[in-house]
């Protein structure tokens, strides 16, 4: 019996550790390398997070629209190719962080995070613009 839970607990560690060496994580960066890794890979995909009102308040140009909600819900439409770099934003970083976590569960291989809006220094589109 005893014999028994020390194998079985040995394969569940096993197979812990398997999975999580082959997941790939996202990873965060500082806003100025934003443009470096768009210079670096060209169609690279910003993915604003936030809502329909929030995005048409104020966004990055050529940013893509996908609210948390719909990637919580497993909606992914607006991100079909899960090779791609994918540059996550929101308004204070919160949601970008979560994004990042449920694309990475899903798949996607090339997430980076980079925080809020609130704090973006480049250009913005919007009726909210500074």
């Amino acid at each position: 019996m005893i014999k028994k839970i020390i194998v079985t607990t040995t394969l569940v560690i096993v197979v812990a550790v398997f999975f999580s060496a082959t997941r790939t994580n996202y990873t965060h960066i500082e806003q100025d390398k934003v443009a470096d890794i768009i210079l670096e890979n060209p169609d690279a995909i910003i993915l604003d997070v936030r809502t329909q009102e929030e995005y048409e308040r104020k966004h990055i140009p050529h940013a893509v629209l996908s609210p948390i909600e719909n990637l919580r819900e497993g909606d992914f439409s607006a991100i079909p190719d899960k090779n791609k770099v994918i540059l996550i934003y929101c308004w204070t970083g919160r949601r970008a962080e979560d994004s990042a976590k449920i694309l990475v569960e899903n798949g996607y291989k090339n997430i980076y995070e980079f925080g809020g809006l609130v704090e973006w220094k480049g250009k913005v589109e919007g009726t909210e613009v500074d």
